[in-house]
């Protein structure tokens, strides 16, 4: 039998619409989830795959393990005692299974007649009567029964508007137009070769298409070399697409600051503190960045309580002597009016005029602001993400300060640089979440890194220790103590609201129960919900004494400082990762008094809770942290997920690929190099026009 024809070549770039079966509303749909062209449904990359390639005798099933049986239909029950439900027994040679349905129709129940063969395939679970399988997908069979399939079923993410069988057919479809290898691959092949990794063609082909012999488990873990193949073409593209930003931005130039350092020597005698040699490192790899021609592009890393600030402000003097200015963007009024009022004290006796724009800011008083911006009579620019605005015009903005990178997209990051008049601002990016070096270089492959890796003198170790929830009482008599003492104190809990699907402790129900628990002592309020005014007017009085102990959501993560609170107790802790427990522990430990972190945890613990609680107890170290928490829960923690696009990779995970990045950075370094338009079709294939890495 002749063999049938190859389908009519089809380019990458081919609209998916001019595929068999396309029409409007199909093709919007897909429009609608990023897939425009037949090259995107092939990078659109199964999620899972299911093993209906053999069946499973009954007695041989063990829970959680995804099988597809076979039997014939013994029993079938419809119940409805709590809500509506379909039961099936299904029975082989070997023993029986109980099928579980919520959602049917009576057409669908009435299909199950005794007798009739079944072949199911789900994951079983051990229920009352034992083993079940909850809405399994089934297909009844005749007497002859049906062929199994000859190779794994891939299973794709879901497109609202799409069923299931018609994206695969699609998918399908678009694989028949894949060119050959010589025209698809884009890597070298002596580079390939080394690293046991297959070609693109091989790699997508496996994907999509498994044989029965692929290694499952390989491909469920994302630990297959077709796998590991797309993964690093995939964070290659995203690598190169930051450098070709980094490189568009520094060829735009910028006005190089002269380094007349007068007024940072005023502010250093004033300070009452000396810099760490950490903070004076910093600082001067800030200095020399800004005397360059081209702008700055760095990025500060520090734990909590470092001293970033303060290495900002003096890097903002440099630029407001050469008459020009600063903008510092925070991601929330909290943290950026404590950034004012913090920048105001050190500043403002030095001549310095500053000014503060955020969204509460309205009226008369924002006219007047705007003016100040636009006329340069306000030298150092504080707000949030409201400077970025349309309106805001600045007079010569120089130096960009970002805070808190991670809760900022990178377009709200570049949308400052069009603020400058004469040039790029030069920009400096903080983050008090530190991250391990292989990440930063993929995360911030468009910023140089500094690391400010000891703290200020005079800050005492953090003691931290985990408690069970039982030992609430003990726990509430020792907060009296404290505040007896005159010592002030954060509980912080992770719902606003009572839940019943999560056990967790709402903050207003602990809010209640502290108040009857501890009569005499002035309890506040923090949450999410509450209006801005009011959220403020708490965290002010907790600021100023007036509240002995603030109950608060993970908004205070970030923000308030106040040197007298000694005691942090996080409730329901096992919830949390390991970046954000350690943000909310650096609340405490700012002053000179012995502070300690209660971890209040909810048992029985999971295997990864009880790690990351231990990794608490046993550092405070927070680049140590970083590389636990990159290692129990990848990337995403670390990076926020709206993070350069980070959190939309569509085959590489950054916590599992984390040995590929080093092959990335020297294959990126040699295609820049000799082969540039290499490198801008790998960018174009994964990254397309985005998007998210223009210029914003």
């Amino acid at each position: 039998m002749p063999a049938p024809p190859r389908p009519a070549l089809v380019e990458a770039d081919t609209p998916i619409t001019a595929l068999r079966g396309v029409g409007p509303a199909l093709g919007n749909a897909l429009a609608a989830r990023g897939l425009v062209s037949v090259q995107d449904l092939w990078l659109h990359l199964p999620r899972s795959y299911e093993d209906r390639t053999r069946l499973t005798a009954i007695a041989a099933l063990q829970p959680g393990v995804s099988v597809q049986v076979e039997g014939r239909v013994e029993a079938v029950e419809r119940a409805f005692r709590y809500r509506p439900q379909l039961k099936v027994a299904l029975t082989d040679a070997t023993g029986t299974l109980l099928l579980r349905f919520f959602h049917f129709r009576a057409q669908q129940a009435a299909q199950f007649a005794i007798g009739a063969r079944v072949r199911a395939y789900g994951t079983p679970r051990l229920g009352p009567q034992g083993l079940e399988i909850v809405h399994p997908s089934y297909r009844l069979l005749g007497e002859h029964g049906h062929d199994l399939s000859e190779t794994l079923d891939p299973v794709y993410p879901a497109i609202e508007g799409v069923g299931p069988a018609s994206l695969r057919r699609l998918i399908m479809q678009a694989l028949d137009h894949l060119p050959e290898e010589a025209a698809l691959e884009l890597l070298p092949e002596d580079w390939l070769r080394p690293l046991g990794l297959p070609t693109l063609r091989s790699a997508l082909l496996t994907l999509h298409r498994p044989p029965p012999d692929a290694d499952l488990a390989a491909l469920q873990a994302g630990r297959h070399p077709a796998q590991r193949r797309l993964a690093l073409e995939e964070l290659l593209a995203h690598q190169l697409g930051l450098r070709r930003q980094r490189l568009a931005l520094q060829a735009e130039g910028a006005l190089p600051l002269r380094g007349d350092e007068t007024l940072v020597a005023r502010l250093l005698h004033r300070l009452p503190f000396t810099l760490t040699a950490a903070q004076q490192r910093v600082y001067a790899q800030l200095r020399e960045d800004l005397c360059r021609p081209r702008p700055m592009l760095r990025l500060v890393q520090g734990d909590v309580g470092s001293g970033k600030t303060v290495v900002a402000a003096l890097a903002a003097l440099l630029a407001v002597a050469d008459g020009r200015q600063v903008a510092l963007m925070a991601p929330t009024e909290l943290l950026a009016e404590q950034h004012y009022h913090t920048l105001h004290g050190w500043l403002a006796p030095l001549g310095v005029r500053l000014c503060w724009l955020a969204g509460k800011v309205t009226g008369k008083a924002r006219a007047q602001a705007l003016q100040d911006v636009a006329s340069g009579a306000a030298q150092v620019v504080v707000g949030t993400h409201a400077l970025m605005q349309d309106g805001v015009e600045f007079h010569d903005l120089a130096l960009a300060i970002i805070d808190e990178q991670h809760r900022f997209g990178v377009h709200q990051r570049l949308a400052l640089r069009d603020k400058g008049r004469r040039g790029v601002p030069h920009q400096l990016v903080m983050t008090a979440t530190p991250i391990p070096r292989t990440l930063a270089m993929s995360a911030y492959a468009d910023l140089d890194v500094s690391a400010i890796d000891e703290l200020p003198p005079g800050r005492t170790p953090v003691t931290t220790i985990a408690l069970a929830v039982e030992r609430r009482p003990e726990l509430i008599e020792r907060i009296r103590l404290a505040c007896a003492q005159g010592r002030q104190v954060y509980w912080v809990c992770t719902l606003i609201d009572d839940s019943d699907e999560v056990q967790a402790q709402a903050a207003q129900s602990t809010f209640e129960a502290l108040q009857a628990a501890l009569p005499g002592v002035q309890i506040g309020l923090v949450h999410g919900r509450m209006k801005p005014a009011e959220k403020q007017a708490t965290m002010r009085a907790f600021k100023d004494g007036a509240l002995a102990l603030l109950v608060a959501t993970t908004v205070i993560e970030v923000g308030v400082d106040v040197p007298n609170a000694s005691l942090m107790v996080i409730e329901n802790a096992e919830r949390l990762g390991l970046a954000q427990l350690h943000q909310l522990r650096g609340r405490v430990g700012r002053g000179s008094t012995a502070s300690t972190c209660v971890l209040l945890y909810q048992g029985p613990l999971s295997a990864l809770a009880r790690q990351r609680l231990d990794t608490l107890r046993q550092t405070n170290d927070g680049f140590a942290i970083a590389e636990k928490d990159l290692e129990l829960r990848g990337p995403g923690e670390l990076l926020g997920t709206r993070q350069t696009g980070l959190a939309s990779f569509r085959m590489a995970d950054l916590g599992r690929d984390v040995d590929l990045l080093p092959h990335v950075h020297a294959l990126a370094d040699r295609l820049l190099r000799e082969a540039p338009e290499q490198a801008e079709r790998i960018v174009a294939r994964w990254v397309g026009g985005a998007a998210r890495y223009a210029a914003a």
